[in-house]
């Protein structure tokens, strides 16, 4: 009973926080764009190309509306987490993100509207989908992808008495009402008292701040990105969105093994069996590793062999076939080359710490990382790293602050797990 009432709590919440981020969105688009753009704006009078102001308004208009289901979405995934199920995201994303790329197709290409205004529509669309698939999940109208027939949520759950069963024939064996202590988890419709959700509040605190300031130092890389004074505004920004939509794939890859690890150390650490903590946590450091390398060499090969005889690799013909964003795009390409095996890393980290609750310590890493890496940035403006023509390569020192970001967190996190007084005590042959 506790855990579906927090499961409620945190589905009122998510929605609560989603509507005031959309309206925050939607009411302060301009002074934002400003910000980001560096551009024209109710507050900032700079001017920017009108057309290129017009499509990330609309763009932003549209996106601000999923900003409740990308919080159902956020907590449904960890309320399912919570009962082990890490089956069902995988169905649901899988069907709202074939959704997202059939209405891109049908959208944009078919039906002829501007690209930004459609890839809003159609992962706008998308992501309420999904939220209303976990949901029905969650309610018990839709089926859990539930394993060996046996699931806790979702239509096709059994009832509490069923789960302890040994075995699936003495579930068959015997007899049970339809709705007997089944686990249904929806919203509340009353707004909650802020002592019931104090609890949630305080536990997600230090991870909203983690990533609040990483969101932070991303969005000032797009930022920066923006200001690149060597190269025109728009191919050094299409250069940057091109490049870090490819570090967010291989990072989303990467972070599949977090999510197992997440849970399976905090199995560990329930049942007090540091043996096992440790071997999870080292099998989860030798799969990243692995992952990391063969990330590097499939965009080794995507960024270097080209196709029908092309000099520029098939991943910068996938993507733009304008000669300045690919001149742009390519030395940040070696850079994602060479940086997988320290995000897969990095990833499997993070995973480990979060199921041993570390998140206290990651928020505080989290902050030391950024500030160092808006340091190197800082000398990297200086003088002695400015290009031969005396201006400044923004666009690279961007990513080589992104990259000391990452090597940051990676370091602070493997102090932690090998900490002997610490909760993994990784290198402990006990």
């Amino acid at each position: 009973q506790e855990a579906r009432d927090l499961g409620r709590r945190a589905l009122s919440l998510a929605i609560g926080l989603g509507v005031t981020l959309c309206l925050v969105l939607v009411s302060q688009r301009d002074v934002l764009l400003g910000i980001i753009m560096g551009g024209k704006s109710s507050s900032l009078a700079i001017d920017v190309d009108v057309s290129s102001y017009q499509y990330a308004q609309s763009f932003l208009t549209i996106r601000a509306f999923s900003a409740p289901a990308v919080f159902i979405m956020s907590a449904s995934t960890g309320i399912l987490r919570g009962y082990l199920d890490t089956k069902t995201p995988i169905f649901v994303l899988f069907a709202a993100n074939f959704l997202n790329l059939s209405l891109d197709i049908g959208l944009i290409s078919i039906l002829g509207l501007p690209a930004p205004k459609g890839a809003a529509i159609a992962t706008t669309t998308a992501e309420w989908f999904s939220a209303l698939g976990f949901l029905g999940v969650l309610g018990g109208i839709l089926p859990s992808a539930n394993n060996g027939g046996i699931a806790e949520l979702g239509s096709n759950q059994q009832p509490a008495r069923a789960l302890q069963s040994k075995n699936e024939k003495d579930y068959d064996n015997q007899s049970f009402s339809k709705n007997e202590n089944l686990t249904i988890i929806t919203p509340t419709l009353s707004v909650p008292s802020f002592s019931t959700i104090q609890p949630l509040l305080l536990a997600s605190s230090s991870l909203f701040l983690r990533t609040i300031v990483l969101q932070g130092a991303l969005t000032g890389a797009a930022a920066m990105a923006a200001r690149d004074g060597l190269s025109p505004s728009g191919a050094s920004i299409a250069a940057h969105q091109i490049a870090i939509q490819l570090w967010l794939l291989s990072s989303f890859i990467c972070d599949a093994l977090a999510a197992a690890s997440q849970g399976l150390v905090a199995d560990a650490l329930g049942r007090k069996d540091p043996r096992d903590v440790r071997e999870i946590s080292n099998t989860v450091f030798r799969y990243s590793a692995v992952l990391g390398l063969g990330l590097s060499a499939l965009f080794a090969i995507g960024a270097n062999v080209g196709l029908n005889g092309e000099d520029t690799g098939v991943l910068v013909q996938l993507f733009t076939k304008d000669a300045e964003t690919q001149q742009q795009l390519a030395p940040l390409l070696n850079i994602i080359v060479l940086t997988q095996p320290l995000n897969a890393l990095v990833f499997a980290a993070d995973g480990v710490l979060q199921g041993a609750s570390q998140f206290t310590y990651q928020a505080k890493c989290m902050a030391i990382s950024v500030g160092v890496a808006v340091a190197s940035f800082g000398v990297l403006e200086t003088a002695p790293f400015n290009s031969a023509s005396g201006g400044s390569d923004i666009l690279l020192h961007v990513w080589i602050a992104l990259v000391v970001l990452q090597f940051m967190r990676g370091l602070t996190s493997y102090i932690k797990i090998i900490d002997p007084d610490g909760p993994i005590t990784l290198l402990s042959g006990q």
